[in-house]
């Protein structure tokens, strides 16, 4: 009897100390492709499904994040010149070297510059927020997602002319197998753990700054008596 429940305590002593594995459907940073699309002032006077200063501020976080993960991003627009305008300043300020690809399709996964890219980086998870949702944003979904790619869509850096044109192409595009996620979700997917102290300051910093409440309680935890998520 001694040895059963001996064998018992060690099995379940077994069980404790192996964590269980992350599901594969979960963003790494070294498994997918950011794609941000139209984020543009033309783009931006007729969204009406999300505020234009919370648009900005969610995309703005949304790439902070890929940059401080290091996963690669592609950033692209429509009409710069002639009708759209430059990507929002913000979003270009956090990559400062790269120059957004500027397409005359409305879809961008028709144009070839945009895919090779892809193919480039060679990931099959793509991340991808755009304006319009219904528009920009369920073309190139729904074109990666009929050739192979897992394609996860940032709802809050996206935007539609209307609530009900958002919500039926987030719905299409759930349909069709995309995952509909948030910015502040993507960026607390990546760092998974806070004990990764690499990132921790970087991942809290950005937090701070976009993310509204919870930035805000970070602030004050910090503050008020020196608090630190992932210390015992």
């Amino acid at each position: 009897m001694f040895k059963m429940v001996l064998a018992a305590l060690v099995a379940m002593t077994a069980v404790q100390a192996h964590a269980g594995k992350a599901a594969k459907s979960l963003l790494t940073p070294k498994n997918h492709t950011l794609v941000l699309i139209d984020h543009q002032p033309q783009m931006a006077f007729a969204t009406r499904s999300i505020d234009i200063a919370e648009l900005r501020n969610n995309t703005t976080g949304l790439a902070k994040s890929a940059k401080v993960f290091g996963v690669p991003t592609i950033l692209t627009t429509v009409a710069e010149k002639s009708f759209s305008g430059p990507i929002f300043p913000e979003i270009q300020a956090v990559f400062p070297d790269q120059k957004p690809i500027d397409r005359t399709t409305m879809n961008t996964w028709e144009d070839s510059r945009v895919t090779d890219k892809v193919k480039e980086y060679g990931k099959k998870k793509l991340v991808i927020a755009a304006l319009w949702t219904e528009v920009c944003g369920v073309g190139p979904v729904l074109s990666a997602i009929e050739e192979g790619y897992d394609v996860y869509f940032v709802v809050d850096a996206s935007g539609g002319v209307t609530n009900v044109a958002h919500d039926a192409a987030v719905t299409r595009m759930t349909q069709a197998g995309a995952h509909p996620i948030t910015w502040i979700q993507y960026l607390l997917e990546l760092q998974r753990d806070w004990a990764r102290g690499e990132t921790y300051n970087a991942v809290t910093s950005i937090v701070k700054e976009h993310g509204g409440g919870y930035g805000l309680g970070i602030i004050y935890a910090k503050e008020m008596f020196g608090a630190k998520e992932g210390k015992k």
